[in-house]
């Protein structure tokens, strides 16, 4: 091999292909290591690396960059380093040469089925046990003049989602090979189109630590992130290194063919490396101090923010240039269409992890985040909080002004609401038109809002409605993790019950969910599996459960067609219709041409907004289409006769929506829908009806 001392950029392990030399680049940050070595491997599961190269500080370190050449390797070569230096508690250096590292510019990790976590957790040398990198192409792969589908927000309905939960059930009907992987998720396209998604968010799919549980469980939803850059292997029905790469942009090709966005769910808050006691696999060794916001008095200790044992830094400049390139990569090379970021708020902290006073004026990563021109364009959504408390609902765009924000009041009110508590009305109202007292800006498109009822954190649809408490003793954590705050009603028995009328009770509360979710003002998100009523068994916590507990039942189809027909024609309904999906702020009670709304109660022109209050009534106009629809939720545990508004000239009110009836008669289209004679409509106890004008 011949060897030169390269360049230090860009930053990772880059092929050259020039007519002067045929090779690959490799460079690492690490300001304060004293020693870099270079380890290459001959494959993935080799227990020594066949050559070690000890880089030179005078020749192949430009500032705090470390680099080297070496002609004739190519894609396909598995390597990773070891970094040299202090291990000093009272600094926070923990350098440890015996411990093998993976680059953080990693685009495929590798080594799964050797790697034992609590060997890089304890002193010695885990070179037989550790992962490893590979050498990646992005140039070969043929992506056909695939194209971002750039849905707006007022068309887009998200579907949030696991990778390997979606197939992995042996009801899936898919080879074993298939299932849980991202090429068994292509198979199932079909069933996202006939659902009526636009945009799917995947819960994490960057390189993830499945050993960062407790013995004998698995990390599921993937909130341990190992690599930034690397999709997860497991995902792949492929075992060979460029598996994972080339399966995952052959899902995004597939989704785009059918204008399905692909959002990824992303942790830039923390890492799998965890707590002082935890293992050392990346950033601990290169450069603790950089990477990570550590305890003022203590050093060697993390600050906390995630409530996963550590903490990203990440506005300190080297940290935050590897997020806008992680974020990048992604967007340039695998076409993904946005991201939602988990803990947002970790990001708008200092590198020493002060919130960032309000017009603090300096460039953070969230800034750069919305100046660069990649990103420009991509769906940013934030979960506006973090587990230390911090918590900016409302306020994040005074931090970032293009991102979304997850509506965690929503969910709360919502099901405060539907589930019959006093003093609800007036805060569901507001959640209805795009929750104007949280988000105040005139200035931004309301649908940035991203409405949910449910979503992987706390219970499905299906337990919200069928569990009073939750039931996480499967976790090993004697039902201590997990929220008690569900704001759940069981309808009169806990847990699964044959009643027929709890039953009835149970499935009209949760169309009575989903046609709030879908008429309200904002994007709506629908979790897997809610649309066929799956259950965790009242779990409300499943991160370690890798089973049937958590999977996606494809039975269940079957055994709630009903419901799913009324999720699919709810999403259809929604998204063809101009009046639920422009960018306008909805008005109240005006008569312009913009959209506006009308309350009443049971009877015309009364609004009830008492705290006893258990129901609501409007009517929604936007003139520009020439629509008009009314909406009665009665959430009262008796049946309520409604005055109907006047119809215009030549017109009739057409019932789209009662979610008393059974199926097909919870939901029929606009086209078939019957005429409602009279002047009044009984609602019945704990129901909803959509009403819609009909032009003679």
């Amino acid at each position: 091999m011949r060897i030169d001392a390269g360049e230090s950029f860009p930053l990772g392990a880059k092929i050259v292909n020039t007519s002067r030399e045929q090779g690959v680049n490799f460079c690492i940050f690490s300001q304060h290591a004293q020693g870099i070595e270079l380890l290459l491997f001959d494959d993935d599961q080799a227990p020594k690396p066949s050559h070690t190269i000890k880089l030179d500080p005078q020749v192949n370190r430009t500032y705090h960059y470390w680099h080297i050449f070496i002609e004739g390797l190519k894609a396909g070569q598995v390597y990773a380093y070891r970094a040299y230096g202090d291990f000093s508690l009272e600094t926070g250096s923990r350098y440890d040469g015996d411990k093998v590292l993976l680059d953080p510019y990693a685009r495929a990790i590798v080594g799964e089925k050797n790697y034992d976590r609590e060997k890089a957790k304890h002193p010695g040398d885990n070179c037989a046990n550790a992962l490893r990198c590979v050498v990646v192409d992005n140039d070969s792969y043929d992506w056909e003049g695939d194209v971002h589908p750039r849905v707006s927000y007022a068309e887009t309905v998200i579907y949030e989602m696991h990778v390997g939960g979606f197939t992995k059930h042996p009801s899936s009907g898919l080879s074993e090979s298939l299932r849980g992987t991202y090429a068994g998720m292509i198979e199932k396209i079909p069933y996202l189109v006939e659902l009526g998604i636009t945009t799917v968010e995947l819960l994490p799919v960057h390189y993830f630590e499945q050993q960062d549980v407790q013995s004998g469980l698995t990390n599921y939803w993937g909130y341990s992130t190992t690599g930034f850059f690397a999709p997860h292997s497991a995902y792949s029905s492929r075992k060979d290194a460029m598996g994972p790469v080339d399966e995952f942009r052959d899902l995004v090709k597939a989704l785009h063919k059918v204008n399905i966005e692909v959002v990824l769910d992303v942790v830039f808050n923390h890492t799998s490396e965890g707590s002082h006691d935890g293992p050392t696999l990346s950033f601990k060794g290169l450069d603790n101090q950089v990477y990570y916001i550590l305890e003022d008095e203590e050093p060697g200790l993390y600050k906390n923010y995630a409530g996963c044992g550590n903490t990203i830094k990440a506005n300190h400049p080297i940290v935050a240039q590897m997020i806008i390139d992680s974020l990048k990569y992604w967007v340039s090379e695998m076409h993904v269409d946005g991201f939602r970021f988990d803990l947002a708020t970790i990001l708008a902290r200092t590198t020493t992890g002060e919130p960032l006073a309000e017009g603090h004026g300096a460039i953070t990563v969230l800034s750069l985040i919305e100046a660069d021109p990649v990103l420009a364009g991509t769906k940013l959504i934030a979960e506006a909080w973090d587990a230390a408390g911090l918590y900016s609902v409302g306020k994040f765009f005074e931090l970032a002004h293009w991102f979304g924000e997850w509506n965690g009041p929503f969910r709360d009110d919502v099901r405060q609401f539907l589930k019959g508590d006093k003093g609800s009305v007036n805060t569901v109202a507001a959640r209805l038109l795009g929750s104007p007292d949280i988000y105040r800006r005139s200035d931004a498109d309301k649908n940035r809002c991203v409405n949910f009822v449910t979503c992987h954190d706390g219970f499905t649809l299906n337990d919200v409605v069928s569990y009073n408490g939750k039931n996480n003793l499967a976790n090993g954590e004697d039902n201590r993790d997990g929220s008690n705050d569900n704001c759940s009603w069981n309808c009169g028995v806990e847990g699964e019950t044959k009643d027929p009328v709890v039953e009835q009770i149970r499935l009209q509360q949760i169309k009575n969910f989903m046609t709030v979710l879908f008429l309200s003002q904002g994007t709506p998100m629908l979790l897997m599996g809610d649309e066929i009523r799956h259950t965790q068994g009242g779990n409300n916590n499943t991160y370690c459960q890798d089973n049937e507990l958590s999977w996606f039942d494809w039975d269940r189809l079957e055994t709630h067609k009903g419901l799913l027909r009324f999720v699919q024609k709810i999403t259809h309904f929604t998204k063809d219709s101009p009046i639920f999906n422009h960018e306008e702020h909805v008005g109240v009670a005006t008569y312009s041409t913009d959209p506006h709304i009308h309350w009443h109660g049971v009877n015309l022109d009364d609004p009830d907004w008492g705290e006893d209050s258990r129901s609501l009534a409007f009517c929604l106009s936007y003139p520009k289409s020439d629509e008009r629809i009314y909406v009665v939720l009665n959430s009262y545990w008796e049946s309520l006769t409604f005055e109907l508004p006047p119809v215009s000239k030549n017109g009739q009110w057409c019932r789209i929506i009662d979610t008393s009836l059974d199926s097909p008669n919870d939901f029929i289209d606009f086209d078939e829908a019957p005429v409602v004679d009279g002047k009044r409509y009984l609602v019945k106890a704990r129901a909803s009806i959509v009403l819609k004008e009909k032009k003679t």
